[in-house]
């Protein structure tokens, strides 16, 4: 076990740890953001920014930079406070970095001319400190064996910062920006499988508690990650798109192997157990579907949405359910039983934006708006069953 020292002088619980404000904000802005990009697509009305920030490329933005990366800022700042010992941030530096964030997310929607410049500094500040926060505990115990996913958040900084000069320079092919989304995606699915390779055949030992535990292979575990690298750069930098198709099959190959390592019967008797695994198996069939495009014309929008909608959504979605129960003091094998139904909106969320279109584009704006709507209902539902968890104390009286 260990010690961290524990302060006691910060009586609102919502800043206590950092997955309480990030993990309350991201699930409000996953439907929010949502909602707003519905009357966007359905309705064709545009932002008051939308001169600047297209809404396209606000809407695949504001899912990877402020979502996805909220979940992450929240998931990280409470486990590099259980991997070192050392207290993360909380209190009003807390508050500072998360209003910092809140900021970003509001001015896209103001019609001053200044929004768009304060939007990408409240941003980028928010990015550069919330690495610092990371940063701070592993230095503090020397525990440099963390700096590779602390550099994987700072790639994520320099690639929303690529994604404003993009905006800023006014290139008319939007090519920075297009680079940015995609590398901000791909360092995201790319921090998902790291951290998924740590805590998934944990939590299903833990949580189905019988038979053999999962497997993992050394071999296996290098092999996918050098070859993700590779289809990172490949992908990023738009080069060799016949290699780049086969590393994407390789990959979902791969990866198949792996998930299947990890099976057990007993976890679709737990949603925490099988939203996770259901999430993973989004990220190979992403990983399939780019392969396939390179022979098949599929569209280039539905592998992105296998990884974004199915493979983050699913993921985000199953951590933040089960980091906020644990660190409130409750029972993660006892979730609450609407649990199952916030996670069956969101799949029939991914399921209705890939599957359909990859048959038929009949009435594709209708699957385009059912996923919406599903999307938006189960982070609702997910809000408003977490939010009086994460605002509240922990039911144990621990701070945390």
């Amino acid at each position: 076990m260990l010690n961290i020292d524990e302060p006691r002088h910060y009586r609102i619980a919502l800043l206590h740890l950092g997955f309480r404000p990030f993990f309350l904000l991201a699930g409000l802005a996953a439907g929010a953001l949502m909602a707003a990009w519905a009357v966007i697509y359905l309705l064709g009305t545009t932002l008051p920014q939308g001169g600047q920030l297209p809404p396209a490329w606000w809407h695949g933005h504001e899912m990877i930079f402020g979502y996805a990366l909220a979940v992450i800022a929240g998931f990280l700042l409470t486990a590099v406070r259980n991997w070192t010992g050392v207290q993360t941030l909380h209190g009003w530096p807390l508050l500072m970095l998360a209003l910092l964030w809140l900021l970003a997310r509001v001015m896209p929607f103001l019609a001053h001319p200044a929004a768009l410049p304060v939007m990408a500094m409240a941003d980028l500040a928010f990015g550069l400190g919330l690495a610092a926060a990371l940063l701070a505990p592993i230095a503090r115990v020397r525990q440099w064996k963390q700096l590779f996913i602390w550099g994987l958040v700072v790639l994520l900084v320099g690639a929303n910062a690529l994604f404003y000069a993009g905006l800023f320079v006014r290139d008319e092919t939007m090519f920075l920006v297009q680079r940015a989304l995609l590398g901000g995606l791909y360092l995201v699915i790319g921090l998902i499988l790291l951290m998924g390779r740590r805590v998934i055949p944990f939590f299903i030992e833990k949580g189905v508690g019988e038979g053999p535990p999962p497997r993992n292979h050394a071999w296996l575990d290098l092999t996918v990650s050098l070859l993700l690298l590779a289809f990172i750069l490949l992908e990023v930098f738009d080069q060799l798109p016949g290699l780049l198709a086969m590393l994407a099959l390789t990959l979902a190959v791969l990866h198949g192997v792996r998930l299947g390592g990890w099976h057990h019967p007993g976890i679709w008797r737990r949603p925490l157990l099988w939203i996770l695994f259901l999430a993973y198996a989004w990220i190979i069939i992403g990983f399939a579907l780019r392969g396939i495009a390179f022979f098949v014309p599929l569209g280039a929008f539905l592998p992105l949405h296998a990884f974004a909608a199915g493979g983050i959504g699913l993921m985000t979605l199953g951590m933040m359910a089960r980091v906020a129960l644990g660190h409130t003091g409750r029972n993660v094998f006892e979730p609450p039983r609407v649990l199952g139904w916030v996670f069956a909106l969101a799949v029939a969320a991914a399921v209705l934006r890939v599957v359909p279109p990859l048959f038929t584009t009949d009435f594709y704006k209708v699957w385009i708006g059912a996923s919406q709507g599903l999307w938006i209902a189960a982070f609702s539902l997910f809000f408003i069953v977490y939010a009086p968890m994460l605002i509240r104390p922990r039911v144990d009286g621990r701070y945390g």
